[in-house]
């Protein structure tokens, strides 16, 4: 797909460099020339007009020339499908192996927006739907856009950061311990974020002009809970009461305007797990962030249709580590007792302990929560208010090996400064008991500060940690040695990138892991302070969760200490923040001072290492008297009503065969009202009937389930579902399903199929 763009691609990309060499000196010459026509003007003011008229002419040139000042950056925005093969494949996130994709409600989208100023210094953000972000796949991104643009993109000005929905497939990221739940690697899934991703750049690559920006925010209530409030309470009683609430209720809102103050984009920021969706869920979902987003862009765009428009509004991930969105809190599952807040457990016989909540089941909770995240960034757009962000634009990016880090301490406890350095990567036992968003399997508890034989024995099997290794990690019992492991391939990375955007005064901190609330706010004041250490200037900063790479989460030494879910996958050890801190330190210091930093080590090239268990699709058959698209379940012949849902079914090849970017697996059409039937003989005066596509499988209203129906024949068909809103108009409707079919010969071919029409009333 991207290959369409490759003329205007550089079509754009010499005139972008062009207009970046001559923006400063043409800001000169602009200045020159104004003050030129204000001495002539002012010489011959008693000829020309009076001293009025003249005051006002040069109040209204002196405006002209500060104009260019007003319009220093340039900017881009970009949108792209991603969605990942939506069957077969395990989803990432809960690490549930039976979790496999069985359709698409929602699909994945990559949104880019690129940032440059008067000197031609250019930066790009990326929020893409996945659970995550991958070393590898941020590469060969990279490597895609330097065959288009050179060196333009590279590690250092480019942050690709993941949504983290826990309900889109995995198999990407090249580490065993991640790819695990979809049975490793999975080249289709990784194909489709990288072509994403890069075509969402390449667009807003060729969107980019003129205009503004201004940051504003506002207070979200009732969208999300701290789920490990006893980690949370362990943190410094002076430090907690600096702030008011156990989670980050604020959401960060960048607003992009063009010169002449028209909407072309907005990221917003706000820290909530994408787990409304919970692990019984069989759809691909971008879940509540990616509805909030859907909902933005279809209302700022005037669509009916996700994925259209100019306007592109991201909803990216911060500091969530700890931030669930099941606001109701955990219960018992049986009982719907409170669990134990200590280690999320429940009596005997009481079921696991499971948050939930605010609908009364996860698709109400996403829509839910994705309203009230669209409801406040709406808010914040349509007062079109804010600050305006104004200065260069300045980055940093460094590798760093964790297991080789050491940084100073101030022990709290002693007040005495000590040096600190980071473990060999390993799980603690409370990984294994999960999260209350998503409880884990056996006997395992969250808080667990003690070890057992047997798992101990079943741990060294795969890799046995050293004593230094324990100890490092202490007070951790350690269930996986994920940085001894020899699998032929990493487990878990231990070369990790660190990243800061500057714009403006606006920073953007990209973390490649999942930051607790309190970790995300030191992280941020660290980067303030470290700016006005460095020069004296204020920062306003946002951190960018899952940015570049995946390394699990990031607490505090005091919550690592309670050994629950994100103290024991926090992976380097108690002082995996106290490295961070120092680091992004490092960085903010150098750009305030004009340094540039070697690029440090560079993670292991192993794509040639990686182990796929997972088959492709060998063939396709459909049963005899039938063929690929027939309609098997037709909608009712009775009108429907609003409120109601048609279900139809068709047989169907499998949807892996193609993953229909920027296309659907079915739409849902109106007959113009210029064709409804009628008793006329003339009816439509020979023309053919014209349908309006009204949803696509990219709707919240609509879902398409598939169905395996014979292994050895291959045998399939696809269900699809379409919920009729307040807002469907009365009329004839059709339903279309498009696919491709694989012959068992080799090559895929496309067909599509249609309902009868039915009506709504």
């Amino acid at each position: 797909m991207l290959s369409t763009y490759a003329a205007r691609v550089r079509s754009s990309a010499a005139t972008s460099v062009e207009n970046q060499t001559d923006l400063l000196p043409h800001r000169f010459k602009v200045f020159r020339e104004c003050r030129m026509a204000i001495t002539k003007m002012k010489s011959q003011q008693t000829q020309l007009c009076s001293s009025l008229f003249v005051g006002l002419t040069v109040v209204l040139l002196l405006a002209g020339c500060a104009a260019p000042g007003a319009e220093a950056y340039r900017l881009g925005v970009g949108r792209a499908d991603c969605t990942g093969p939506p069957v077969e494949i395990g989803f990432m996130g809960y690490g549930e192996f039976s979790q496999r994709g069985q359709g698409i409600h929602l699909r994945q989208y990559a949104r880019a927006f690129i940032f440059e100023d008067e000197g031609g210094s250019r930066v790009v953000f990326v929020s893409a739907d996945a659970g995550m972000m991958g070393h590898a796949v941020k590469r060969d991104v990279l490597g895609l856009l330097k065959a288009r643009y050179g060196t333009l993109y590279r590690f250092e000005n480019v942050v690709l950061s993941g949504s983290h929905s826990h309900s889109v497939p995995s198999g990407f990221l090249m580490s065993y311990l991640y790819d695990i739940a979809s049975l490793g690697f999975v080249p289709q899934n990784f194909d489709a974020l990288v072509e994403g991703i890069a075509l969402a750049i390449v667009r807003a690559h060729e969107s980019v002009r003129a205009g503004r920006l201004f940051l504003s925010e506002t207070t979200v209530q009732e969208a999300n809970i701290n789920r490990s409030p006893s980690a949370y309470e362990n943190n410094p009683r002076a430090e907690r009461e600096y702030y008011r609430d156990y989670t980050d209720k604020r959401l960060v809102q960048l607003r992009l305007v063009d010169a002449d103050g028209g909407l072309r984009g907005a990221i917003n920021w706000f820290a909530v797990h994408p787990t409304s969706m919970n692990k019984t869920n069989r759809y691909v979902s971008s879940d509540n962030v990616g509805y909030a987003s859907v909902l933005l862009e279809l209302d700022r765009n005037g669509v009916k249709v996700p994925g259209r428009g100019e306007f592109v509004g991201a909803f990216a991930s911060t500091n969530l580590g700890d931030a669930s969105p099941n606001i109701m809190g955990p219960k018992c599952e049986k009982t719907g007792l409170p669990c134990d807040m200590l280690t999320s457990s429940c009596p005997q016989g009481a079921g696991a302990c499971i948050a939930s909540g605010p609908g009364k089941d996860m698709f109400e909770s996403t829509k839910i929560i994705g309203t009230r995240l669209y409801d406040a960034a709406s808010r914040l757009l349509s007062a079109s208010g804010g600050r305006e962000v104004t200065g260069p634009i300045k980055f940093a990016h460094q590798f760093i090996d964790m297991t080789q880090m050491k940084v100073p301490y101030v022990d709290p406890s002693t007040g005495k400064l000590e040096t600190v350095e980071g473990c060999y990567p390993a799980m603690g036992y409370s990984f294994g008991a999960g999260t209350t968003d998503g409880p884990g399997a056996f006997d395992f508890r969250q808080a667990t500060l003690t070890d057992s034989s047997f798992w101990n024995t079943a741990r060294d099997i795969l890799a046995e940690p050293t004593p230094e290794d324990k100890q490092c990690q202490a007070p951790k019992p350690i269930l996986i040695a994920s940085g001894r492991a020899k699998f032929g391939y990493e487990a878990q990375p231990k070369i990790v990138p660190t990243q800061i955007l500057l714009i403006g005064d606006f920073a953007i901190a990209a973390v490649p892991a999942e930051f607790t609330t309190m970790s995300g706010r030191r992280l941020r004041a660290a980067v303030r302070q470290a700016s006005l250490d460095s020069t004296g200037e204020e920062v306003a900063v946002v951190i960018a969760g899952l940015s570049n790479m995946y390394t699990s989460y990031v607490a505090t030494p005091e919550e690592y200490a309670i050994q629950r879910y994100e103290g024991a996958s926090t992976l380097y050890g108690p002082h995996t923040l106290t490295i961070y801190l120092e680091q992004f330190r490092k960085l903010m210091h150098a750009i305030r001072q004009g340094e540039t930093l070697d690029a440090g080590p560079v993670p292991p090239v192993e794509d040639d290492k990686q182990i796929t268990l997972s088959t492709g699709v060998v063939f396709d058959g459909h049963p005899f008297g039938w063929y690929f698209g027939d309609c098997k379940l037709q909608p009712r012949d009775t009108p429907y009503q609003r409120g109601e849902t048609v279900r139809v079914m068709f047989i169907a090849g499998n949807p892996r065969n193609n993953l229909m970017h920027e296309k659907t697996y079915f739409t849902v059409e109106r007959l113009l009202s210029d064709f409804e039937e009628t008793n006329s003989v003339d009816h439509h005066d020979g023309r053919r009937d014209e349908w309006e596509v009204i949803a696509t499988d990219a709707n919240w209203e609509t879902k398409f389930k598939w169905h395996r129906r014979s292994t050895l024949f291959a045998y399939s068909d696809i269900e699809l579902e379409w919920d009729i809103t307040d807002q469907i108009e009365p009329g004839t409707y059709r339903i279309q399903h498009f696919g491709y079919w694989r012959y068992i010969l080799g090559g895929t071919f496309p067909y599509n199929g249609t309902t009868r029409n039915f009506y709504v009333t």
